[in-house]
């Protein structure tokens, strides 16, 4: 499978993840939660699988997740699992781009 075509397919699978988790909490607006978390998490698969960067998979993608995640962390002021979601998805995609797409 092609680089790009399985950094959408993770960043699907990502957002997917993400919405999982969400889905018990309580937010003012629901629907635009998991909606803007689904479409940064499937972000970062698109930008690790569309990228390529002189670097390992897994750092390239802890890169994405980091840079992509903080925005949202900051809007939120929940650092820690917004960030630590982006770093560790963004590190498993990278690896997975790497490994498996050409």
């Amino acid at each position: 499978m092609s680089r790009l075509m399985l950094g959408v397919v993770c960043g699907l699978v990502f957002g997917a993840i993400d919405i999982c988790i969400m889905l018990p909490m309580s937010f003012p607006d629901k629907r635009a939660a998991i909606t803007a978390a689904f479409i940064a998490r499937f972000g970062i698969g698109f930008a690790i699988g569309a990228a390529r960067l002189p670097w390992p998979g897994w750092l390239a993608g802890l890169v994405f997740g980091l840079l992509l995640s903080i925005p949202d962390a900051i809007i939120t002021k929940a650092y820690g699992p917004i960030i630590g979601m982006g770093a560790i998805g963004g590190t498993v995609i990278g690896f997975i781009v790497s490994r498996f797409g050409h």
